[in-house]
């Protein structure tokens, strides 16, 4: 018979033919290979702060002291710091920091004045002549527990490799591979340049990404892809969804099961779906992986039912298909198996149609959810088949369809756009304020101009629609035109609706959130700004006007320069000017050759702490003195500063000034509404 048998750390075994049990210990040979299991299996924990970690301190100061890597790494800044670095400026900025101070802190009644003593506060009723006593005083009660919190954040404890920007390395990736990475998943290159024109996707637009796949690190670029997602950091969804669908199609078993749990969280719409399915087709061919496959069935199955009934309702009747994919081809190849009844009639809906629903639900008792569902499949269906005007304008308001839901006839009419207008969100409402216009429902003297002037106006539809004063000009220069870019559509602007969008331009700017960083906006004037930046209507002027006003008037320290070979003249832009204004004063004088180092040059002899360099130009870069480039490099050196550069090619289809392997430095081909959230994320940190 055999035997085994385990008694303490022994193994008993009768070995047939001998007749006897020999005694083996059992733990020394299996340590090996316990030893080795645990080499294996159990992964160390990354050292030091991750980049979600330092997102974290950055919002608040609780969670800063609380974490340990935070606490050792504030409490060395903090002793290796004591503000001597402060100490060593120049007595121009020591001057203007310590009366800073003392307006802000030490004064009395001041705005956040600090708990001095009695002798202190005695001896500090009004700033002494010598600055340097003023300031030694004030660092030691106030920059230490107050100030040192912001200049922390900035500091090389929380920057990454080579003293630039940016969130602590993530311990998974490297530094680069992460803004790499980043820089595609916002606007679809992984190189420092963001074009207004849409990028054509392909494999070697990713190549980050593959390497980072073929590294083992799957998972944590999957997270990444979703994160920007969610956080709203992309302003465009297509390369969200391609390298979603490059990391779907990859070999290893864990980064497709992720990328498959991500894709509800990435596809809000059905438009952004059909993509993500379409570039799944696109890249079957170059990939090992097949496409139609459980993990895919399984992902689009989860995205249907997942949804809301009445919301899933909506989606399928607004965006029937796209990109060469409709909901009965993706219904079809993922074998769908509804989770309930509501969601189990729209799909009879998609792949049988109307008819087949009402047979099929006629004379049943149905769910309440079931009943909300096919009151509104009902409302839809009778708009497409009705010629009574009044009817689909009562479908309309009783159950709130959109645009893309009726029938083009339809929307010729009068009565149906005003009813459109009444729960239409104001962004859709600008663009079109001229198609409304054309069709004579904004009649000039009407109650509906009046009307729509007033919600144009509104100070809580404005904030709802957190629109900026660019996407504000740009909607009042296409209406102030007179016809569509491309359609043949004509009207005639009306005077009330441009005087109510010059008020609402001016409204935005409490949309606009201030970064806190210290500005430089340098505006070339070596050449006419006549021109219409691309990617816009406007004239290249316009838009760097339009972003000078918009910085100086919402951040705290900016200043606005304007250059040409040789010469830079800081100006002044008051809060009254008007967009035209501004415009005049920026194009006095042009003249000489574009030189895009000049304002960094500025600010390095005049010693002017500055955290971004935003410059406009019109033109391809010349060199004068020094590259663009470099001479950042060298202001970062000399001020201690973790500076960005900004560079904003209004009319020019490429640009070769920032270094690709630095993540401080962005060039912009073009300008719309996209590129004013690039910078703004690009200031932050979060690409």
């Amino acid at each position: 018979m055999d035997l085994v048998q385990f008694e303490d750390d022994t193994t008993s075994v009768f070995y047939p033919g001998y007749g006897q049990m020999i005694q083996k210990s059992w733990k020394p040979r299996i340590h090996i290979h316990l030893q080795s299991l645990t080499k294996n299996t159990i992964q160390k924990k990354p050292k030091g702060p991750t980049a979600a970690d330092v997102d974290l301190w950055t919002k608040s100061f609780e969670c800063l002291l609380t974490d340990q890597n935070g606490q050792m790494a504030f409490k060395a800044f903090l002793k290796s710091e004591y503000c001597e670095e402060l100490k060593r400026k120049t007595k121009q900025i020591l001057a203007s920091t310590a009366i800073d101070m003392y307006e802000q802190f030490i004064k009395t009644d001041s705005p956040k004045q600090i708990n001095l003593d009695f002798h202190k506060r005695l001896h500090h009723t009004e700033p002494p002549a010598s600055y340097h006593l003023l300031f030694c005083c004030g660092t030691e009660e106030i920059f230490e527990s107050t100030h040192c919190v912001c200049r922390f954040m900035d500091s090389t404890e929380c920057t990454t490799e080579g003293g630039q920007p940016g969130a602590v390395d993530d311990p998974l990736m490297g530094a680069m591979d992460l803004c790499r990475l980043r820089r595609f998943l916002c606007y679809g290159s992984e190189g420092p340049t963001y074009n207004t024109k849409e990028p054509s996707l392909g494999m070697e637009s990713v190549l980050t990404l593959i390497q980072l796949l073929e590294n083992g690190k799957g998972c944590d670029v999957v997270e990444e892809i979703r994160r920007f997602g969610q956080d709203g950091r992309a302003v465009r969804s297509n390369p969200a969804l391609f390298a979603l669908a490059v990391c779907s199609q990859h070999s290893d078993s864990k980064t497709k099961q992720a990328a498959f749990r991500a894709l509800k969280d990435l596809c809000h719409l059905p438009s952004q779906l059909f993509a993500f399915i379409q570039f799944k087709k696109e890249l079957k061919d170059g990939m090992k992986c097949g496409m139609w496959g459980r993990g895919l069935r399984k992902a689009v199955a989860d995205w249907y039912n997942s949804q809301d009934p009445i919301v899933l309702a909506q989606a399928v009747t607004k965006c029937k298909h796209r990109a060469g994919w409709s909901h009965q081809d993706l219904l079809r190849l993922s074998h769908m198996k509804p989770a309930n009844e509501a969601i189990a009639l729209i799909n009879k809906y998609i792949t049988k149609g109307w008819k087949e629903v009402q047979v099929a639900y006629a004379d049943k008792e149905n769910s309440e959810d079931v009943v909300k569902v096919l009151t509104y499949l009902e409302a839809v269906e009778k708009t497409k088949h009705s010629n009574d005007e009044m009817e689909v304008i009562h479908l309309i308001d009783e159950h709130r369809l959109e645009r893309e839901q009726i029938l083009t006839n339809h929307l010729k009419s009068k009565e149906v756009w005003r009813a459109f207008l009444k729960d239409m969100p104001l962004a859709a409402l600008l663009r079109h304020l001229g198609k409304m216009t054309a069709d004579k429902v904004f009649a000039p003297g009407s109650a509906d101009v009046a009307a729509v002037c007033e919600r144009i106006q509104n100070d809580t539809a404005l904030k709802k629609s957190k629109l900026h004063p660019f996407s504000i000009l740009l909607a009042t220069e296409n209406y102030k035109r007179g016809h569509g870019n491309r359609s043949k559509l004509k009207w005639e602007p009306d005077a009330h609706i441009i005087q109510a969008l010059d008020f609402a331009f001016f409204q935005c700017f409490k949309n606009v959130e201030a970064t806190g960083k210290m500005f430089v906006v340098s505006v070339d004037v070596s050449a006419s700004l006549s021109s219409t930046a691309l990617g816009s209507s406007i004239s290249a002027a316009t838009a760097a006007a339009v972003m000078s006003m918009v910085i100086t008037q919402t951040e705290k320290d900016a200043q606005v320069l304007v250059f040409s070979e040789g010469n830079v003249t800081p100006i002044h832009l008051s809060a009254e000017m008007s967009v035209m204004q501004v415009t005049a004063e920026l194009v006095k004088i042009p003249d000489g050759s574009t030189d895009c180092a000049l304002p960094i040059l500025w600010a390095s002899e005049s010693e002017r702490p500055v955290d971004v360099f935003l410059i406009f130009t019109n033109n391809e870069t010349w060199f004068g003195k020094a590259n663009p480039a470099e001479a950042l490099k060298m202001y970062r050196q000399k001020m201690g500063l973790n500076s960005k550069l900004v560079v904003c090619g209004l009319t020019t289809t490429g640009l070769s000034v920032a270094d690709p392997d630095d993540r401080g430095m962005l060039d912009i081909c073009g300008f719309d509404s996209r590129a004013v959230d690039i910078i703004h994320n690009f200031v932050l940190d979060l690409i």
